[in-house]
């Protein structure tokens, strides 16, 4: 009997924000995953060890949460005035697919260290000390991300007092830059616009639910934002309030498949199983003092709104960056729920609540012909190298 023998790959474990993935740059994976197909999919699946029927990824890198399961492929730009292409991979866990749909904001922030780091950076270029930024294009949804990487010595400097909540220890601050992050053009139901029906609030009919005010926007990541008071929820909630319950999940993965129909991102809702990754629903709310996961008490006057994000079906631990800046762009719009919820009116930031603290991000809108526009959002979050060196994964994973 013969045996497949394992294929060792170059690899990079990173935290970015409130994510990890595995990182590989595109020359050193093997050739039939060089291309996008089912022989990569087949490769990053087997590499976070999914799909796994027990919802664990013993048998792999992934962490079996949204905010783990993820892979990067870091490539030589082939846009003009970029450094890195950028395309990101959310790894379903119990089944079988990878989703290319959309951005992963969070390791977002590890794509500038990485590049510097692993040779896609001329290091005459690079300062002694100060910071220097990474011109990333993200090839998921064809945007420019400027991702500014603190540099000490000539080198990534990763350490610092930089605190980000949803993150345990303390490291060196990175400023995200998302450039034009929204969608433009005419709204129409084409998913083509940053409002794809072109309303600021629109009612949804979500069966067994009922009719939702719902605000849906392209910014970032598409993302539905519904009332919690709707939902009869205050906006609090932590993560065991919705994940332990299955009626609520299923309640979201409804308002969520009905969305990205009404966003025109699926022409059926039978087929939102095979888009996991988007759109996101989040659930807003005013104000109000909360207790966060880590047991730290948040005062209402600390924040402008709260904010629950679902991600691959389950509520997540934080908050998605891409959801982020869809969460600053729509606060910055008067007359959407995001921005009725935190209390109306021109905003250039928004600080708002989440099951681990609080986060801020900026983002300038401006109305040009009638159309709303954003022209960047920003945020700090962190970025760490957990380990390096190569991912094993059996030489059959390409079979059949």
């Amino acid at each position: 009997m013969t045996h497949a023998p394992q294929l060792r790959i170059p690899a990079t474990y990173l935290r970015g924000g409130t994510s990890k993935g595995v990182f590989f740059r595109l020359q050193d994976l093997p050739e039939a995953a060089r291309v996008p197909g089912p022989a990569r999919d087949a490769l990053l699946m087997r590499v976070i060890g999914s799909p796994d029927p027990y919802g664990k990824h013993t048998d792999g890198m992934g962490g079996a949460t949204s905010s783990t399961s993820k892979c990067v492929i870091i490539s030589e730009s082939t846009q003009p005035g970029h450094d890195v292409d950028y395309l990101y991979g959310q790894v379903s866990i119990d089944t079988a697919s990878v989703d290319w749909s959309g951005n992963c904001g969070n390791l977002s922030t590890a794509v500038g260290p990485f590049a510097i780091a692993n040779g896609f950076i001329d290091p005459a270029r690079l300062p002694h000390g100060g910071t220097f930024a990474v011109k990333v294009w993200q090839a998921n949804i064809g945007k420019t991300i400027i991702v500014h990487v603190p540099i000490a010595d000539g080198h990534v400097q990763e350490t610092g007092g930089f605190e980000l909540d949803g993150v345990t220890f303390p490291a060196a601050e990175i400023v995200l830059e998302f450039i034009d992050p929204a969608d433009e053009g005419e709204g129409d139901g084409g998913g083509g616009a940053m409002f794809p029906t072109g309303n600021l609030v629109d009612a949804l009919d979500v069966p067994g639910v009922g009719t939702l005010q719902v605000t849906m926007i392209n910014a970032g990541i598409p993302t539905v934002f519904v009332q919690a008071s709707a939902l009869g929820y205050s906006g609090t909630e932590l993560q065991d309030a919705i994940n332990g319950d299955p009626k609520a999940l299923a309640m979201f993965e409804t308002i969520r498949a009905h969305g990205a129909v009404r966003m025109g991102l699926i022409s059926d809702v039978a087929d939102a199983a095979k888009r996991q990754h988007t759109p996101k629903v989040a659930f807003i709310a005013p104000p109000a003092d909360y207790t966060t996961s880590s047991g730290k008490r948040i005062a209402a006057g600390e924040i402008d709104l709260h904010v629950r994000a679902l991600s691959m079906g389950k509520l997540h631990h934080a908050m998605m960056g891409t959801a982020a800046v869809a969460i600053g762009t729509a606060a910055a719009i008067p007359g959407t729920l995001v921005n009725i919820a935190a209390g109306g009116g021109e905003r250039t930031s928004v600080r708002f609540g989440h099951p681990s603290g609080t986060l801020r991000v900026g983002a300038e809108a401006m109305q040009v012909n009638g159309q709303w526009l954003v022209r960047k959002a920003v945020m700090s979050r962190s970025a760490r190298v957990l380990m390096e060196g190569f991912v094993r994964v059996p030489a059959d994973v390409f079979a059949g």
